[in-house]
């Protein structure tokens, strides 16, 4: 396979600096409205302030991929002398906890580093302490082919009812026609 360049988006976090003014969840929900600035609900932000006030802890972390199933990982971790759960860091949505869901429909939200601004990402743009930092890198990686729209439907049917009724379904359409 041959190789690419990508370039790779990142934001970069000093939790140390953030003080959980949430103007970064604010500005996020809002470029999210429908339509865009028409409303502020931090539920419907793709990052979210992790907080525990009476420790000092604010952390914030960014909507990533939609996970199906629960992950094992109840670790604690120590940095700095504060204590973090695994699941701060996390960034997947996943079914143990309501963070990164649509509050009406439950649909996942991911981070898309409001696509279409100029600028980058709003998030970034309105921190006040500098907490947020955006990068972009390039990155060789193996070129892969996009997966077509209806093989993306045909997966998803074998993964639901098995090759061997799709195949017989496939068929038994080719004979009638």
């Amino acid at each position: 396979m041959a190789k690419i360049k990508k370039t790779i988006k990142t934001i970069k976090v000093d939790a140390d600096k953030c003080n959980g003014c949430r103007g970064c969840e604010i500005i996020c929900s809002s470029f999210h409205a429908t339509p865009k600035y028409s409303s502020v609900n931090p539920a419907r932000s793709r990052i979210q302030i992790i907080r525990h006030p009476l420790k000092d802890i604010w952390l914030p972390v960014f909507a990533g991929e939609y996970a199906p199933a629960e992950c094992m990982g109840r670790d604690k971790y120590v940095i700095d002398g504060k204590e973090y759960e695994e699941c701060a860091f996390c960034r997947a949505v996943c079914p143990s906890r309501d963070l990164f869901k649509e509050p009406d429909s439950g649909l996942p939200l991911k981070c898309d580093m409001c696509e279409g601004e100029e600028e980058g990402p709003l998030c970034v743009r309105w921190c006040l302490n500098n907490v947020l930092t955006y990068e972009e890198r390039e990155e060789e990686v193996e070129e892969q082919a996009e997966m077509a729209e209806m093989e993306i439907g045909l997966e998803s049917l074998i993964n639901k009812y098995g090759l061997g009724k799709v195949a017989d379904t496939v068929a038994r359409m080719t004979q009638k026609n």
